[in-house]
């Protein structure tokens, strides 16, 4: 009785028909190059594999047979086999080049803008995917009008098959990718949840975040839908790499800026010293009196006249250092710009005031800011009296102590 071909045997044997009309060394050196990432995808899919799941990772054995002549330059069937008829393809790569390196550049730029925009908790950092968007449109355009086998078929595309293919060889790197492979699920609802998430952060932190919400909404949506598909139909990598990208980006960016949030609200404060340490010279957010915040301190001399220029120090030579503010012009708004202990500072005023005392703060989306600078008052200074020193020889006699009587001659 005669042994049952394997899966791998029966996919190699319809490869080698559709590469029928090259010459039989090459079809032999390239069916070599194949077999051992079948193999290895054989022994990944267990005991027993079917055809039919082979073609459901890799494609047709003719789709494959078809990767398999443009990644070598082999010429199309009917073609024939001379290298001056093959040459004339070599253009035909251009289009699946800027396809697949369009979306690795647009993936690793949707992965710093999260990363900015999670250190800085500012939704505004995403207006920069006007600057690489068009990038992906153009990678989308091209792959839904190519198809996704020649980008497929690429040598770089290849080349990365073969190198996972002989990571899986790896009996270590295996287990990881096999293992990482069995949280693909999970990941989807995980990338989800992070896009929702960060869509409710931004919302809550900034009024603009409520305009980003819905395309991360938008985005959730597509990774539970297109991340369990890809392995079927290769075209939704195009949604999947760049979600997974802009949720590793983000995630990464939230966890040092909650690490840097910890770690300000629980700095060591250890025993005063006359020297100030590295953490004193930031200082805090603003200085109270009576229970109420304080951003300015005007400070007279005795003639009443303000001083312009002063520095405040603690009792230990510490700089008392409070936040300073200023007005952005881009958005006409009151921003910080730093901190130190001069003093005193502009006063800053948001919203302007006509001749007839009416507001007019805002001209569209766009705020109005200014900066004042001088004293907006003026300070009497009280005129302290010193009384006279007395001693005990201008003290009056009182009644109760007998004068001394007048020496006399």
């Amino acid at each position: 009785m005669s042994e049952k071909p394997t899966a791998v045997r029966v996919y190699l044997a319809r490869v080698r028909t559709a590469l029928a009309d090259l010459p039989a060394s090459e079809i032999e050196e390239i069916l070599e190059d194949v077999r051992p990432h079948l193999a290895e995808l054989e022994a990944e899919l267990g005991e027993g594999a079917r055809v039919e799941a082979l073609i459901e990772r890799l494609g047709s054995p003719e789709s494959y047979a078809a990767e398999l002549r443009a990644s070598g330059g082999y010429p199309a069937p009917g073609e024939g086999t001379t290298q001056v008829l093959a040459t004339p393809a070599a253009p035909s790569l251009v289009k699946p080049r800027i396809a697949l390196w369009g979306l690795v550049f647009s993936s690793l730029a949707f992965a710093l803008l999260a990363f900015g925009a999670a250190v800085s908790r500012d939704p505004d950092v995403f207006l920069g995917v006007l600057l690489f968007g068009p990038v992906f449109l153009v990678s989308l355009a091209l792959l839904l009008r190519g198809g996704v086998e020649p980008v497929l078929a690429l040598p770089e595309a290849g080349w990365l098959r073969a190198t996972m293919a002989k990571a899986r060889g790896q009996e270590d790197a295996g287990k990881l990718l096999r293992y990482l492979g069995s949280l693909k699920p999970a990941w989807w609802v995980l990338c989800a949840v992070v896009l929702i998430a960060f869509g409710l952060l931004f919302m809550l932190q900034r009024r603009s975040g409520v305009l980003l919400l819905p395309f991360l909404i938008l985005a959730a949506v597509g990774a539970l839908w297109a991340g369990p598909r890809v392995r079927s139909d290769r075209r939704l990598l195009w949604v999947a790499v760049p979600i997974s990208a802009f949720v590793i980006g983000g995630a990464l960016g939230g966890f040092g800026a909650a690490i840097d949030l910890f770690a300000r609200g629980h700095s060591y404060s250890g025993p005063s010293s006359y020297y100030p340490s590295s953490s004193d010279n930031y200082g805090n957010d603003q200085l109270t009196y009576g229970g109420r915040g304080i951003e300015n301190v005007y400070a007279f001399d005795a003639e009443g006249k303000p001083l312009t220029e002063i520095y405040l120090y603690d009792e230990e030579g510490r700089p008392i250092t409070v936040t300073r503010y200023g007005c952005e012009r881009s958005s006409g708004s009151k921003q910080k710009i730093g901190e130190d202990n001069r003093f005193p500072r502009p006063k800053i005023e948001q919203g302007v005031t006509d001749d007839q005392g009416n507001y007019n703060g805002y001209n569209g989306y766009r705020g109005a800011c200014r900066e004042l600078a001088g004293v907006p008052f003026s300070a009497a200074i009280p005129k302290v009296t010193v009384p006279p020193t007395t001693t005990a020889a201008t003290t009056p006699p009182s009644s109760s102590t007998p004068a001394s009587p007048t020496p006399t001659k």
